[in-house]
């Protein structure tokens, strides 16, 4: 039997992505089989008359995918089943690439120095506790007792003591899941939801329910035929705008869901790192709930990035499992970052960042809503992203690799699947990744994929 061996003539700029794109395609359709080893860089360069830099990124991505592996001293090999999930977003940003594939914040050089200033004054004005203890309790009292203010432009009411400052949502989230689903347990959440819930479910050993969701978000029927069929510990929701949705859960919806949760005695654990930027929005789950709500918040995608820092408030029946499931992964926050947290919470700076940023996410939807005329998708106006159903006449991994091939990253649907059920291909589009130009300039390559006649994709995945 020959091997199979890319088309040099169906080889597109950039050169490495099209010949990554041919090989996935030989994989998937079987041309390749699990554990046929790859023609060396050296060789396929030659063969393709391609430089060797180019044949070793093409393997690069094709590592990266999860479809292939390389071993030193061996050479490269066939891999159709992936070790780990793919992520949503390019790992790096590629100079050639216009990324709306992360989920981040708009940013732009006033951030960077609102940050050194803060560095500045932190090297000026450096607790000795921040700097000499390892002990959480000689840190974070002050930082808890600022922090009871901030949940309150959350929409929350929370003691010192059942705070627990956290290295961003991430952290919250996983500590918090620690502590009320326990490995052979089952967490109920959207159908489609946090990308992160996948690979933490294997993790920690739980097991993940997703559940149909409508134009409001979680539907409360279903969560409560769950509780009653599975043994369901916990509900994980993002009930804010920051779910792929982009849904804002009114508030009879939120009442519901904690009303269900109180009938089946389970957790609840609510994701809500937009906090206040989401303006006249209603009041949290926690709210309804504060008994048994898990809420977890941050800093990094309404204030700066590097502003790694985030606050879950938890009910005193979890704050002893909080505090050392929080000890035992983490030990504590970073000091140094929550002193520069503190302080801009203290003298308004925070706030006021988080005010710029909803000005400009507004701006930012303004060009979407231009750009995308005639195209329907679902957004908020103060969201970092929105969600495009593609219509039926397009595959969802064919629409991401066009894209990609045309110099735009973006997020498939797929990415954020937690049910397997019937699925509407569906793409997720960041707004606030990158300069206003560029963003006009991606989103001008998705209204011309859409609206243009199909085309048969030969390279894609």
């Amino acid at each position: 039997m020959t091997l199979w061996q890319p088309d040099p003539a169906l080889i597109r700029r950039p050169a490495y992505l099209s010949l990554a794109d041919q090989f996935a395609r030989a994989i998937h359709d079987g041309r390749l089989a699990n554990g046929v080893r790859l023609p060396t860089h050296r060789r396929l360069a030659d063969d393709l008359k391609l430089s060797v830099q180019t044949v070793s990124r093409a393997y690069e991505e094709l590592i990266r995918r999860g479809l292939i592996s390389g071993e030193v001293g061996r050479g490269s090999f066939v891999q159709t089943q992936r070790r780990e999930p793919e992520p949503p977003y390019l790992p790096e940003r590629l100079g050639e690439v216009i990324d709306l594939s992360i989920l981040k914040p708009v940013c732009e050089p006033m951030h960077l120095e609102r940050l050194k200033q803060a560095l500045g004054w932190l090297a000026e004005n450096l607790p000795s506790s921040s700097a000499l203890s390892f002990r959480p309790n000689m840190v974070f009292p002050r930082h808890r007792a600022v922090a009871v203010e901030w949940l309150k432009l959350c929409g929350l009411e929370a003691s010192p003591q059942n705070i627990c400052l956290t290295n961003g949502a991430t952290a919250g989230m996983t500590v918090a899941l620690m502590s009320v689903a326990p490995p052979g347990s089952t967490v109920a959440t959207e159908a489609i939801g946090h990308h992160t819930l996948v690979p933490l479910a294997r993790y920690l050993g739980f097991n993940l329910e997703g559940l149909p969701i409508d134009d409001n978000g979680l539907i409360p029927e279903a969560l409560d035929e769950a509780c009653r069929l599975s043994d369901i510990r916990a509900v994980f929701v993002q009930p804010s705008v920051i779910n792929p949705t982009a849904t804002l859960m009114d508030a009879t919806r939120r009442e519901q869901i904690a009303a269900v949760a109180r009938k089946h005695d389970i957790a609840i654990i609510e994701n809500d790192v937009l906090g206040p930027l989401v303006e006249g929005r209603p009041p949290a789950v926690a709210a309804f709930a504060p008994e048994r709500t898990l809420y977890v918040t941050s800093f990094t995608k309404i204030v700066v990035p590097g502003l790694r820092i985030g606050y879950l408030a938890v009910p005193d029946r979890y704050v002893a499992a909080v505090a050392n499931r929080h000890l035992v992964s983490n030990w504590m926050a970073t000091p140094m970052v929550a002193e520069i947290a503190t302080r801009w919470v203290k003298d308004g700076t925070a706030i006021e960042l988080v005010n710029w940023q909803r000005g400009a996410l507004r701006r930012r939807q303004e060009i979407a809503a231009e750009v995308l005329t005639g195209v329907d998708y679902r957004v908020h106006r103060d969201g970092l992203h929105l969600w495009l159903e593609l219509p039926g006449d397009r595959a969802e991994e064919s629409f991401v690799a066009q894209a990609r091939l045309r110099g735009v990253a973006i997020a498939p649907g797929t990415s954020f699947r937690i049910a397997e059920t019937p699925w509407r291909p569906a793409v997720r589009i960041s707004l606030g990744s990158t300069t206003e130009g560029e963003l006009r300039a991606g989103l001008s390559v998705v209204a011309k994929l859409l609206l243009g006649d199909p085309e048969h994709l030969l390279l894609a995945i």
